[in-house]
């Protein structure tokens, strides 16, 4: 784990060294700075636990400075000891009422300004472990079904628990991989200590990087001010980068590049930052043909392929089905005010029979809508509002096929289909996705009588 970061403050020199010499020997991290705008811009490029203050500095003094610090939004804002020459217990009273954890007078002793440290650090650790339990909704991650692939998944969890290795979660849209990530940053060491998430697919390209490594004033058109990157925000517990195939090949660099090191620049920074950081990453896609087709780095493939995952799709496991359905209508009944509902045996079935291709997402979904739609306490199948032409049932069924080159066209008409949607009907790159030449793709699907979307 990494040592606590602390920032000193103070306009002598002796003081400035001393401190942070004794500091350093104690287990943090220690950087020194001499004035309050001084300190202001260093909490602006980099994250600190706490921040020792003195409050007679030349410019902004410590009150100001402390009155500053406290307008850092939260999680990035440090804990504040004031420290003092010159104390008085009104001073000491305004440093408390402005924010700070504690108030101590020169000359100062180790002893005394270590326990305060540890002490205000260890708020800070509650507070930000109170704040994510008020975000999350939920006091621990929890992973429902007892069908044989979600036992399987959680032995895995327990054996990984204590581990730091690096996580790739594999898994269609919608089958909690996001949950997955939670559960191994809430079972291991690092618990305690933040996890950030990047939602590579939903971010920009040319945003990435800034959002992952942060940049310095100036770096790009509208960069104003320092910004924290989500790879510093994480230092100490987890990085989740969801979707990760997602990414570019030149931010797949430097994100390889970080793991390695451990340490990263942020764009148009002259110095590194050292960090701690387990990653777990996340994919819908196959990896290894992304890789072929040169989208994907290899040599990042194996570096976060370490402990591999998989989240089967609801699909094959419909056992769950009866078990997150009830979850998610508790879960919106309590949410809406609403009276608790039943499922009969009969939308057991209909919910059971149905192909998920959205997955547990769309089945969560499917919940809310039932809880806000549908006023009666039990719920049948007449009130379950599902296309039948999608249940799983009909799909799996191959009494409708004569012979096996039936299946065999069947099964390539319908993935031919699927890459068509995912390539919004573009022949050409749908002919790369399946790895063909495009006059090839335009033969199979006039065999399989597939038109060409205008």
């Amino acid at each position: 784990m990494r040592a606590s970061r602390i920032l000193v403050v103070d306009d002598e020199p002796g003081i400035r060294e001393s401190l942070c010499g004794v500091l350093q020997d104690e287990g943090f991290q220690c950087q020194a700075v001499a004035t309050g705008e001084a300190c202001l811009q260093e909490l602006a490029r980099q994250s600190f636990d706490a921040v020792l203050l003195d409050v007679w500095l030349p410019g902004m003094d410590g009150m100001e400075t402390l009155q500053r610090i406290q307008e850092v939004p939260f999680p990035d804002r440090p804990e504040v000891v004031i420290i003092s020459g010159h104390g008085s217990i009104e001073t000491a009273v305004r440093a408390t009422k402005l924010g700070a954890f504690d108030f101590l007078e020169k000359p100062l002793t180790i002893e005394k300004v270590t326990v305060v440290l540890k002490n205000a650090i260890q708020q800070r650790k509650l507070s930000l472990e109170i704040e994510r339990l008020k975000e999350d909704g939920r006091e621990r991650p929890r992973i429902i079904g007892e069908s044989v692939p979600m036992k399987a998944l959680r032995q895995q969890l327990e054996l990984m628990a204590t581990t730091n290795g690096r996580v790739l979660i594999y898994g269609e849209s919608g089958t909690g991989k996001e949950l997955v990530a939670h559960a191994i940053h809430a079972i291991s060491s690092r618990a305690g200590e933040p996890f950030v998430e990047v939602n590579c697919a939903a971010i920009p390209e040319d945003r990435i990087e800034s959002e992952l490594f942060g940049h310095r004033k100036g770096a790009f058109a509208g960069a104003d001010q320092d910004k924290i990157g989500k790879l510093q925000k994480a230092d100490g517990g987890t990085l989740f980068l969801d979707e990760v195939g997602d990414m570019s090949l030149r931010t797949q660099a430097k994100v390889l590049r970080a793991l390695d090191e451990q340490r990263f620049e942020p764009i148009a920074a002259a110095e590194s930052i050292q960090v701690d950081v387990r990653v777990v990453a996340s994919t819908n896609k196959n990896l290894a043909q992304e890789i072929e087709r040169g989208n994907f780095r290899e040599d990042l493939f194996y570096r976060l392929n370490v402990i591999p995952f998989f989240v089967p799709p609801l699909r094959e496991r419909v056992e769950d089905v009866p078990l997150l359905a009830d979850h998610f209508l508790k879960e919106f009944t309590t949410a809406y005010g609403r009276k608790p509902k039943e499922l009969t045996p009969e939308a057991y079935g209909v919910l059971q029979e149905y192909s998920w291709p959205g997955n547990v997402r769309e089945l969560r979904n499917l919940m809310e809508r039932i809880v806000i739609m549908n006023p009666q306490v039990r719920v049948d199948a007449r009130h379950i509002p599902l296309n039948p032409t999608k249940r799983s049932a009909g799909e799996r069924s191959m009494d409708r096929f004569g012979s096996l080159q039936e299946v065999r066209e069947a099964a390539e008409r319908e993935y031919i289909l699927r890459k068509l949607e995912e390539a919004r009907g573009n022949v050409t790159r749908t002919a790369e996705l399946l790895g063909l030449e495009r006059s090839n793709l335009y033969r199979k699907m006039k065999t399989l009588g597939i038109a060409p979307k205008e």
